[in-house]
């Protein structure tokens, strides 16, 4: 299942390593209401694993004219703060994977769609950041998701090749980039089933990562 050797692992995350789409949908959805509107769950579902620029400009082009993202961006950080206040909390069965990897001798890195602040402020609040040796985010590259770009970035920052790499996705978008930048690239899908097209880009595609780590033991 895997080539041989695997020198490093890489993973998204939102969604895959901690449970942040259901807040941002929550908080997007509330903004809307502030704003006299509402936000169908099909729609914000289209967005998981675009970076926030390119969601800027679909809910722009979804309400049309007359919409202020401006105003929207401002009640959604309001929400997004207020649903986190609790903390961030960590998906189901990551620690167990980070230190099953580690354990092996894999540097491992995230690679994700998130700008480099809000990347940093969630794995450190959610207590994962120095796990990572190197953090790979939309502000380190010219094109994001589904492009390999960042994953590619990622590889380069552990001096690994990337079809050394192990990858992890929770989304189709992203699981299309790992896939275009080589790696060998598996899915634990989150709000979004896997289409198609992302099964046969797969090497795997787990129901968590309790599942995953239960195969990587097997093969690693």
């Amino acid at each position: 299942m895997l080539r041989k050797p695997v020198e490093a692992a890489l993973f998204d995350m939102d969604g895959l390593l901690i449970d942040t789409e259901v807040i941002y949908i929550e908080a997007m959805q509330q903004a809307a209401r502030s704003l006299g509107r509402e936000m169908p769950l099909d729609f914000c579902h289209s967005m998981v694993g675009v970076p926030g620029h390119e969601c800027n400009l679909m809910i722009e082009a979804y309400y049309g004219d007359g919409f202020s993202i401006t105003e929207f961006r401002e009640h959604f950080s309001v929400h997004r703060h207020r649903l986190m206040d609790g903390g961030i909390p960590v998906k189901p069965g990551v620690v167990e994977f980070l230190d099953f990897l580690a354990g092996r001798g894999l540097p491992l890195a995230v690679a994700t769609s998130a700008g480099r602040a809000t990347a940093e402020h969630h794995l450190g609040h959610a207590g994962l950041l120095d796990r990572f040796t190197a953090l790979a985010t939309r502000d380190d590259v010219e094109r994001a998701k589904p492009h390999p770009d960042v994953y590619l970035e990622a590889a380069r920052r552990l001096g690994v090749a990337p079809e050394r790499c192990l990858a992890f996705e929770d989304s189709n978008i992203g699981l299309e980039a790992a896939h275009a930048a080589g790696a060998m690239a598996f899915m634990v899908p989150d709000l979004l089933q896997p289409l198609p097209e992302t099964r046969a880009r797969s090497l795997e595609i787990f129901p968590d990562l309790h599942a995953a780590l239960s195969l990587l033991r097997q093969h690693l």
